[in-house]
């Protein structure tokens, strides 16, 4: 597998999809002759809280752009980010971002590497869920 070429990649905010965890994404950089790396900016209706998830054998930064949330990862308290934080959430922990702001609130999700669903754990309303199931 090749590596890829140099590139500029201009995403299509048209191609932005929102996922069942309530974060609509859109994908930046996410490819196989690249694994080490990928990239997508995520958004956060006001008021909505993300699912509780991991990923297994992907870390994970949330690069925070704008707005204001409350993040979760098993093992720590609650933190509240805004712009210009740097969430940093190891391979296998719990997750869940809430926007506490009225306007979106705008991260890059960085992996290492590469972001794939087959990764993607859902726990909400799992017995194994960090919180017992789910919370709004």
């Amino acid at each position: 597998m090749g590596r890829p070429r140099p590139t500029l990649r201009r995403p299509d905010p048209g191609e932005e999809t929102l996922t069942a965890e309530r974060c609509h994404i859109l994908e930046t950089w996410n490819r196989a002759d690249d694994p080490e790396l990928s990239v997508a900016r995520a958004r956060v209706a006001p008021g909505v809280i993300t699912r509780w998830h991991r990923l297994q054998g992907i870390a994970e930064r949330y690069l925070i752009v704008s707005g204001q949330g409350l993040a979760e990862v098993e093992g720590t308290e609650p933190a509240a980010v805004q712009a210009g934080d740097l969430l940093y959430i190891p391979a296998g922990h719990a997750q869940r971002i809430r926007n506490t702001g009225s306007e979106d609130l705008l991260f890059y999700a960085l992996c290492t590497p590469r972001f794939r669903w087959a990764a993607y754990q859902d726990l909400d309303g799992a017995a194994n869920s960090p919180q017992g199931g789910s919370e709004p």
